[in-house]
């Protein structure tokens, strides 16, 4: 076989590599979207999940790919990548994301994407293969998405609560299990939205390396943007059940207007990185939102345990991603 085809059977089995990780992104992150939809009872995991997956995949017609031409040419610098740093980055992501949905424990995709990258540049080149500037913007976002999930969340529940202040609990239910789809659609949106476009980049971020795109396009090919919002709509079909009890009940007990409030406020999150360009964590965001929720009721509504748990597993992600992809990195060597 001639060079140019094992070449190119190399970036095809990347490509479904990133794919893969896409479908596992969806699958992994399914319970953001759906765990407090299903935890109020406003719908049934079956319907939940279908919900979900068509507002991820209509996300497609909405956003810019800003945060694809952040993944893509934001954290490595373009000279640096190749063929073997997105192998170590892909198999770092996949690692810690089979580790943390193992043990049902909400971590990030997109963390581990970015730290899979940044163990993958730094294990080839060192530090001086990155880009400082959108590994600064995207670690300040795992501290400012969870605080502006919390802080809009709570102050949702504040407002509804002076809004609801003279009708009956059973109207203010009757009226939020309604307005849980709206909430639940929007945020389900801004996950599609976001997470979809990493995938995005890093494909993105392959093509250029390898010289099937060139670094001034504006965009990437076509196809690779619909394959990656089928991937993640068909992930969170399937769902991530180990994660839902998690996220809808462990934290704090919710009830529609609280699910209301805490999906409002994180997919305001998510639209307003999305907008600015930022890879964030849906996972953080929607944790944050409930949180801020639960804490705006009573802060011993909050089983700050639980959260903790969540916090540290934020902590270790992009260094543990960063770790298994420097290993997949030296593999990829071996290996091709």
């Amino acid at each position: 076989m001639q060079v140019a085809q094992v070449a190119l059977w190399v970036v095809v089995m990347l490509v479904a590599l990133a794919i893969i990780f896409d479908f596992m992104n969806g699958f992994h992150d399914a319970a953001n979207s759906i765990a407090t939809v299903v935890s109020t009872g406003v719908l049934k995991p079956f319907h939940a999940v279908l919900f979900a997956a068509f507002f991820n995949f209509i996300a497609i017609f909405i956003f810019h790919l800003s945060v694809a031409a952040t993944v893509g040419k934001g954290i490595a610098q373009p000279g640096v990548v190749d063929t073997h740093v997105v192998f170590g980055a892909l198999v770092g992501a996949i690692s810690w994301n089979l580790v943390t949905w193992y043990y049902g424990i909400p971590s990030s995709s997109s963390h581990a994407l970015i730290g899979g990258i940044v163990g993958a540049v730094i294990a080839k080149t060192g530090g001086s293969g990155l880009v400082a500037s959108g590994i600064l913007k995207t670690v300040a976002f795992i501290f400012v998405s969870p605080l502006l999930g919390f802080l809009l969340g709570s102050m949702m529940l504040v407002l509804v609560a002076w809004v609801c202040r003279r009708a009956t609990p059973s109207r203010v239910d009757a009226w939020f299990r309604r307005l849980q789809l709206v909430s639940a659609g929007a945020y389900s949106l801004g996950h599609g939205g976001n997470d979809a476009q990493k995938t995005i980049g890093i494909i993105w971020m392959l093509l250029i390396a390898t010289g099937y795109s060139a670094a001034s396009d504006a965009s990437p090919p076509t196809w690779v943007v619909i394959s990656c919002y089928v991937a993640i709509a068909a992930g969170t079909m399937f769902g991530g059940w180990r994660i839902v009890k998690t996220m809808g009940q462990k934290i704090t007990k919710l009830k529609p207007v609280g699910g209301f409030c805490a999906e409002t406020g994180g997919a305001m999150t998510l639209f307003i990185a999305t907008l600015l360009g930022i890879p964030v964590s849906t996972t953080h965001t929607i944790t944050g939102a409930i949180v801020g929720v639960g804490a705006a009721q009573r802060m011993s509504a909050v089983r700050w345990g639980v959260a903790g748990n969540i916090v540290w597993a934020w902590i270790f992600t992009i260094p543990a991603a960063a770790f298994m992809a420097a290993i997949g990195y030296w593999v990829s060597m071996q290996l091709f």
